[in-house]
């Protein structure tokens, strides 16, 4: 069984190489804490130091996550110093969610507004339930968004509609959501979390040197930097002679589950 960890509104277990991090204040529409954001970069970075192959963003009750909580804002985010120190903690959590080693899932149902939103975006891949509806109001709040999170955003749905939500802060539902791409799937609200969780744990089947090759390879198409081309290209070669590998030709001729070990 899992062993719950919890502090901050989020709580994290892992179990049969998934880790669930979620979103634990339905009562705020899991809208984070400032302090939150902090601890929402370590539980990313916990998954994988726990043995995880695959983490699934969720959130508690009928919600994913309604961003940041903005009745702490005349405290947190006052002014310009304590704005950009706010949107650090922001910035620092949407990068350790997607540049973790391992494959990120969010399984969104209900709200996911703002910060929630870019949460999502930073993920590598997005299931919607049929009743989630997704906005970026920081316009209504007289706020900018983030650079790094914006580049998010335009890669997970493309300029028009990153640009269609941000100027009116409009809302869209999960349809539309579907159709520019921003969302992988669509199903029944009360099937996501079944399907999250398997698609879960068909990826922590998977051996995991090549998952990992595989997210490095399509980071580097997506950034065109030399340094993550590189970075690819060792992991894809560091594929050839792994036990994993073996592993895999001998499932394939014993004509069974292959069992990866990571190596």
């Amino acid at each position: 069984m899992p062993s719950p960890s919890t502090a901050a509104g989020l709580a994290l277990t892992v179990a049969d190489g998934v880790a669930t991090l979620t979103f634990d204040r339905p009562h705020r529409k899991n809208a984070l804490a400032a302090q939150s954001w902090s601890e929402l970069a370590r539980r990313a970075a916990e998954a994988p130091a726990r043995g995880a192959r695959v983490l699934l963003l969720r959130g508690a009750g009928g919600d994913f996550c309604a961003g940041a909580d903005i009745s702490e804002f005349d405290t947190v985010r006052r002014d310009a110093e304590t704005a950009r120190a706010y949107e650090a903690t922001n910035s620092a959590a949407f990068a350790a969610i997607r540049d973790l080693e391992i494959p990120t899932v969010a399984a969104i149902r209900g709200i996911c507004f703002g910060g929630g939103f870019g949460i999502a975006a930073a993920c590598d891949i997005r299931i919607a339930a049929d009743d989630a509806v997704f906005s970026v109001p920081a316009a209504r709040l007289g706020l900018a968004y983030p650079q790094d999170a914006m580049a998010d955003i335009v890669r997970a749905c493309g300029p028009q509609m990153a640009k269609l939500l941000t100027f009116s802060a409009g809302r869209i539902d999960a349809a539309r959501a579907l159709g520019s791409g921003f969302v992988a799937e669509v199903v029944p609200a009360a099937a996501l979390d079944a399907h999250a969780e398997s698609l879960a744990a068909a990826i922590a089947a998977n051996a995991p040197l090549s998952v990992r090759a595989s997210k490095a390879a399509i980071r580097a198409v997506l950034t065109g930097a030399a340094a993550d081309a590189e970075a690819a290209r060792a992991l894809g070669a560091a594929t050839f002679d792994s036990a994993d590998y073996a592993e895999g030709r001998a499932a394939f001729r014993d004509k069974r589950r292959p069992r990866f070990a990571g190596k």
